[in-house]
């Protein structure tokens, strides 16, 4: 029964100071490097042995995975990275104080923009620095793909074409896995795991430096059981499928 460990960064400078991240390379905090590090603790409590990773192009996932498997002593296996598994992008919001954005906005547009399926913020343009274009590490990124700003169903469909064609085979073949990301690239790969519907999606969050560890069948689909490791700071989850 393959194992599938699926860990949103620790906390980040950004999220310690309340400000929208998405695609901005920010480092973790602090507690961000602890919470990374308890990672690899809890998961070895449990005995979880992972043949294989993947991680987002951003540091705070980079860093999150490596102190994980330092954890597990496993900073040998394979890493795969790609801009697939990168958080939402934020838009124009990128950098925005989530409190002040509220005062300026209101509390429910602010939850649309965050929380919904289908509604992204406001886009940015090309000329503005957190734009991907701009960024060298998606050079061989096709122009066509790299958003200016994200819902949570675009999210999606760059996640779910990466798990199908990546991740998921290798579950398949009875390997466990490790996936270090963001919280909506995560609530992404919820949604499709446990056939979230699209507005329930908008009440899952998933904990900074929490591992989520998911049994799954041995068609890498079907979840046999699923729970948060660090139980004091779990969030709920969606009913099985």
């Amino acid at each position: 029964m393959p194992q599938l460990a699926l860990i949103r960064h620790g906390q980040s400078e950004w999220n310690l100071e309340n400000r929208f991240t998405g695609w901005v390379d920010v480092d973790l905090s602090d507690r961000g490097i602890e919470e990374a590090r308890r990672c690899g603790e809890l998961l070895a409590n449990s005995g979880f042995k992972p043949a294989h990773a993947f991680v987002s192009v951003l540091k705070r996932a980079i860093k999150t995975l490596d102190l994980t498997l330092d954890g597990l002593d496993r900073m040998w296996i394979p890493v795969d990275k790609s801009w697939r598994l990168n958080e939402r992008h934020y838009g124009g919001l990128a950098g925005l104080n989530k409190d002040e954005t509220r005062q300026k906005h209101g509390a429910g547009q602010v939850k649309i923009w965050r929380r919904s399926f289908d509604t992204p913020p406001p886009p940015l343009p090309e000329s503005h620095e957190y734009h991907p274009v701009n960024d060298e590490r998606y050079k061989d990124v096709p122009r066509e793909l790299l958003p200016a700003a994200e819902s949570l169903k675009l999210t999606l469909e760059r996640v779910e074409p990466y798990w199908r064609s990546d991740i998921q085979p290798r579950l398949k073949t009875g390997e466990d896995v490790v996936v270090a990301a963001h919280g909506n690239s995560l609530r992404a790969l919820v949604k499709l795991l446990f056939n979230v519907s699209d507005t329930d999606i908008m009440e899952i969050e998933v904990p900074t430096g929490n591992p989520l560890l998911i049994d799954l069948a041995g068609d890498g689909e079907t979840i046999r059981a699923a729970r948060y490791l660090d139980e004091a700071r779990a969030k709920p989850l969606p009913p099985l499928p």
